[in-house]
């Protein structure tokens, strides 16, 4: 049956989301007249209001209670905002219902969402018999449960927003898209509402970002120390400086924009600077931060432990200089107590004086030695008196210990007792036998030095008779090596053959000459690329450039080819004929760019001492500006050059010189630190020369 309701002009709405969205739903407003009702839910308010007095409120449901009995239809007695219920407010409602014919109560709060759909479902139950009968929950028990519920949802939306979230620069519409589909966000949204899982969203992408910025702040900070260390190395320039004028010598760097970068805006972690992953320099800001100020404390502290050690190190040199208990050969443990100090401990570790006096003593024994050589060399008389076969008797070696045995150069080897009788029979023996290889001095010996240095300046007779054959033998044949770069050798190489005969021959002067090319562009080091071969002697070499990386490769070739023939006996490679040709496009004779690498090629061929071409007009080739003129000229040169090896390979060997202009007898020292090539050079430089025949090059 209809039932008449005294509301009137009221609204009613259903919302589904939060209170006070009210106006985001339909409204519709409560007709009046007669309404179908099955049930009614009677509210009670268990919360204590401002200026209300639940006794009258209790009186007030009691008279509604009694008009709704007439009604026949069933209801429910629903406490309301159990969430801060008054206990004895919810104790006297409970008495109330169970006055009225044992009312059913179920307690709730709505802003918690506890059981206020098992509020309508009781009623539901109670209008439709049919259906099973709800358990009523207490609020607590049913809050735990609640929270259970909520917590659990809370656990997946978490971890899917954390599954779809990485980066701190996501926005809540296209994530909050994402996730729509996703059953963890449906069931946190219907528990929690879209506004807590929008905090939750924002709560991870905050933490996100401090994470991003800590990242970035622990970089900066894993860098300021090597900042430190290039800009500020000198302790002297800082350590008395406050934070403020450290800041302004950082500034005033050369190299400070290399470490640093100064934002218009501050701090750097609430700027845009914390996204440019790609700029790892550190905000300037970031000094004036505690972790920063604490770092160049650690700085200045470091540099003031070098400091230290360093005086330790040096103190501890000094000491043992000038500490007379310290001999050649002492062991570090017998010389350790009376060296060493506290406050040498305090600073270094002991390996680092154990290596120290290491090398000490190195030098204080090959000085004692060197000391004792020169004594067994003053008591030179001890020695003429042995056997021919050099070998002392023990008696003997007992007279030269005890002639020897109160020279302070004697004793200063007394912990090297072995060393030295060593040292004793080595120039026994040297005396008797005095060859390179048992002067006290090699492999420093005189003798040896001058003989290499000889044999690197001249050609020994057999060799020079195979040198002339080969050179006989090529009279009328030129072999040139051009060298350059991405292919100038080659289509040089390609022009002087358009200029040769079918056979290879070039006239020069009048007379027909086999001309052989070796075009090299690659490293000279490989076999493939090398000067000369088995079947290829070089009588000069023609260098290419166009531009500043081809004269580069040209000088590095030139110099590594040099470099592969030195010591050899046969290094005529060293003085092999250059000729260094710019080479540049037809008509581009001007120009700044032109101009420089005429004065660079100029200052190499100075280096190399070779022959420069400047660029010329326009000639014979493939728009390349060098002509057929330059071409005669250049090998004209080699031709000299290569007669005039013959005629120097012809000259006689040493032991034809039976008449020389002036000869030159020198005494070298072994061991000096005056070495032979700084006495003979001046000579051997001077041309012509030939060595003299003579006796020994140098003497002990």
């Amino acid at each position: 049956a209809a039932t008449k309701l005294a509301s009137a002009e009221k609204l009613m709405y259903f919302c589904t989301d939060q209170l006070g969205l009210e106006q985001d739903f339909e409204q519709k407003q409560m007709p009046d007249g007669k309404l179908l009702v099955d049930g009614f839910l009677l509210c009670v308010d268990v919360s204590r209001g401002m200026n209300r007095n639940f006794d009258e409120q209790l009186k007030f449901v009691s008279n509604l209670y009694n008009q709704l009995a007439k009604t026949k239809k069933p209801v429910v007695v629903v406490l309301t905002k159990c969430d801060e219920g008054v206990e004895r407010y919810i104790r006297d409602a409970h008495a109330f219902a169970l006055g009225k014919k044992n009312l059913q109560v179920v307690e709730t709060s709505a802003r918690s969402n506890v059981n206020v759909d098992l509020a309508f479902g009781t009623l539901v139950q109670l209008v439709d018999k049919s259906r099973g009968k709800a358990k009523i929950i207490p609020y607590f028990e049913a809050l735990k449960q609640q929270s259970q519920q909520i917590a659990a949802a809370k656990d997946k939306y978490e971890w899917l927003v954390s599954r779809i979230v990485k980066s701190h620069n996501e926005a809540w519409p296209s994530v909050s898209r994402k996730m729509l589909p996703s059953p963890e966000y449906q069931d946190y949204v219907y528990l929690e509402g879209t506004q807590k899982a929008k905090k939750l969203f924002l709560q991870h992408v905050h933490r996100l970002k401090q994470e991003h910025i800590e990242r970035r702040r622990k970089m900066y900070l894993a860098l300021l120390p090597q900042a430190f260390d290039a800009l500020i190395p000198d302790l002297d320039e800082i350590d008395h400086l406050g934070r403020g004028k450290v800041e302004k010598l950082l500034e005033a760097k050369p190299d400070f924009l290399k470490w640093f970068v100064v934002l218009e805006e501050t701090p750097w972690d609430a700027t845009s600077h914390v996204d440019n992953v790609e700029n790892e320099r550190i905000p300037f800001d970031l000094m004036e931060t505690q972790p920063a100020e604490q770092l160049y404390e650690a700085h200045l502290e470091k540099l003031r432990n070098e400091r230290r050690r360093a005086e330790m190190r040096r103190a501890f040199r000094e000491n043992l200089e000038t500490s007379p208990f310290v001999t050649p050969g002492k062991p570090w443990e017998e010389a350790r107590s009376f060296i060493m100090n506290e406050d040498f401990y305090m600073w270094l570790e002991e390996s680092v004086y154990m290596d120290i006096y290491g090398k000490h003593q190195k030098q204080i024994i090959d000085r004692a030695k060197e000391e004792f050589q020169e004594l067994l060399l003053e008591y030179s008389e001890l020695f003429y008196e042995l056997e021919l076969d050099a070998k002392p008797s023990k008696e003997k070696m007992g007279v030269i210990q005890d002639v020897l045995g109160e020279e302070q150069r004697f004793k200063a080897l007394q912990k090297l007792q072995a060393e030295r009788d060593a040292l004793v029979l080595k120039h026994i023996h040297f005396v008797y036998h005095p060859t390179k290889e048992t002067c006290p001095s090699c492999p420093g010996c005189v003798d040896s030095k001058v003989e290499q240095l000889l044999s690197s300046r001249f050609i020994r007779p057999s060799e020079r008779n195979q040198r002339n054959l080969l050179l006989d033998s090529g009279v009328d044949r030129i072999n040139l090596v051009i060298l350059g770069k991405d292919g100038l050798a080659r289509e040089l190489a390609n022009e002087i053959r358009a200029l040769c005969t079918n056979d290879d021959k070039y006239v020069i002067e009048g007379k027909m000459y086999e001309l052989s090319l070796r075009p090299i562009e690659g490293n000279v080091r490989l076999p493939v690329n090398a000067f000369q071969t088995p079947t290829f002697q070089p009588h000069g070499c023609l260098c290419l450039y166009n531009s500043k990386e081809s004269l580069s490769y040209v000088v590095e070739s030139i110099e590594k080819s040099r470099e592969s023939t030195v010591g050899r006996r046969e290094n005529h490679l060293v003085h092999l004929p250059l000729t260094l040709v710019l080479v540049n496009k037809r008509g581009d004779t001007s120009g700044e760019t032109l101009h420089s690498l005429i004065q660079q090629g100029q200052q190499i061929a100075s280096k190399l001492q070779c022959v420069f071409l400047d660029p010329a007009s326009a000639g014979i080739g493939y728009g390349r500006n060098i002509n057929e003129k330059q071409i005669s000229q250049v090998l004209k040169g080699l031709l000299d050059s290569k007669r005039n090896l013959n005629l120097v390979g012809s000259t006689p060997g040493l032991k034809e010189l039976a008449d020389v202009d002036l000869r030159i007898v020198m005494c070298l020292m072994c061991g000096d630190p005056f070495g032979a090539d700084d006495v003979l050079l001046p000579l051997l430089q001077a041309q012509p020369y030939r060595p003299g025949g003579g006796g020994g090059a140098g003497g002990s």
